[in-house]
């Protein structure tokens, strides 16, 4: 199939937006094409770049192995929520052939023709619960990320064998079932450290109440350095469960306590998992864990994909700091908010950092 082409040049504006959004081929369309040049839209400003100054070489994200899990394994898990958001777990327990599955399904989704993936986008998919997209909000940036993606919203096995893409349906769902005790068993580990020991069924609801799977496609770009995968944010989930494959890109701002911008690099691990702590849970935990910028860079040889799940509270919770962090006394620092308004007030805007935190602080 001979790649497909622009009938107008990149500029400006809205042929690219045609090109990549409106008829679905993605920034994997413009990859394919074999540019040389990056299109005007995609050149991030210098201070979102990732460069070499800003880079950590000598730290890393803790790894935890969860082969024998005891107590000291619990301590490890708050211990890397509070100091870093992020971790690496090895040994988890999620089957290697359900991760290999996943991946080679995003590939494949992927591959279709921009005619196919198209009639998952927001204009054409039957289901708000499906999407089909290329970068975060592009109506909202004043510079595009170099990413495609499929987002699949959890209802039921029955919604999602009826709307989910063929190609990739039955390997996402397999995943996010298979990282179900896993999950619980984060979650119940974090919740002892805030007093909280027996999660009932209204707090499971508020902690892990919704799932979505996203299946994300990061084309090789002719100028990577000047561009992003991702943007600078942090996750407004709970927990996210990341499967990255072993190409590379995804870099942690780190806590350090100074306004040094500084990046860690998460190095993949063939077999891991990436759990983050996301901004509900921070809240939740009225800032005692904390959910931490992260960005994707863009690579200029190879294609890489990474599968998160974002686990959530439902659309209709209310969170807030937890009871239990704040019966002691503790000051609250953030409000009772409808999670669906703080979901909206991300989704609303280009990526900004940390500030959606800012519409849940007292």
């Amino acid at each position: 199939m001979a790649p497909p082409t622009i009938s107008a040049a990149l500029d400006p504006w809205d042929h690219v937006i045609n090109f990549t959004l409106d008829n679905g081929h993605g920034v994997k369309g413009l990859s394919d094409m074999g540019l040389t040049t990056l299109p005007k839209q995609y050149i991030q400003p210098f201070e979102e770049r990732i460069t070499s100054s800003i880079i950590v070489k000598d730290d890393s994200i803790p790894v935890i192995d969860l082969s024998k899990y005891e107590p000291k394994i619990e301590d490890m898990i708050c211990d890397a929520s509070e100091k870093w958001g992020f971790f690496q777990i090895v040994n988890h327990g999620i089957p290697i052939e359900v991760l290999e599955n996943v991946k080679m399904a995003t590939y494949r989704f992927f591959e279709l023709p921009a005619e196919e993936k198209n009639k998952h986008s927001k204009e054409h998919s039957p289901s708000n619960h499906v999407r089909y997209g290329t970068s975060f909000t592009p109506m909202a940036e004043k510079a595009l990320e170099w990413k495609d993606f499929l987002s699949l919203f959890y209802i039921s096995d029955e919604e999602a064998a009826a709307l989910w893409p063929s190609e990739c349906k039955t390997e996402a769902l397999d995943f996010m079932k298979k990282s179900e005790f896993l999950i619980k068993n984060l979650l119940k580990a974090l919740m002892k450290r805030l007093n909280i020991h027996e999660i009932d069924e209204a707090k499971e609801s508020v902690l892990m109440g919704s799932k979505r799977i996203n299946l994300n496609y990061y084309p090789k770009c002719p100028e990577p350095e000047l561009t992003v995968g991702v943007g600078r944010h942090s996750d407004v989930s709970t927990l996210t469960i990341l499967l990255q494959d072993l190409i590379g890109g995804l870099y942690v701002k780190k806590l350090n306590g100074t306004d040094d911008d500084e990046w860690v690099h998460v190095a993949p691990i063939d077999g891991a998992i990436v759990i983050n702590i996301g901004d509900a849970l921070q809240i939740m935990s009225n800032g005692r864990y904390k959910s931490v910028e992260h960005r994707v860079i863009a690579n200029g040889s190879k294609n890489r994909i990474s599968v998160p799940i974002f686990v959530n509270p439902r659309p209709g919770d209310i969170i807030g700091p937890l009871p239990e962090v704040i019966e002691r006394g503790e000051k609250p620092v953030y409000k009772q908010v409808l999670y669906s308004d703080y979901v909206k007030h991300f989704f609303r805007k280009a990526h900004d950092g940390k500030k959606t935190i800012d519409f849940a602080k007292i």
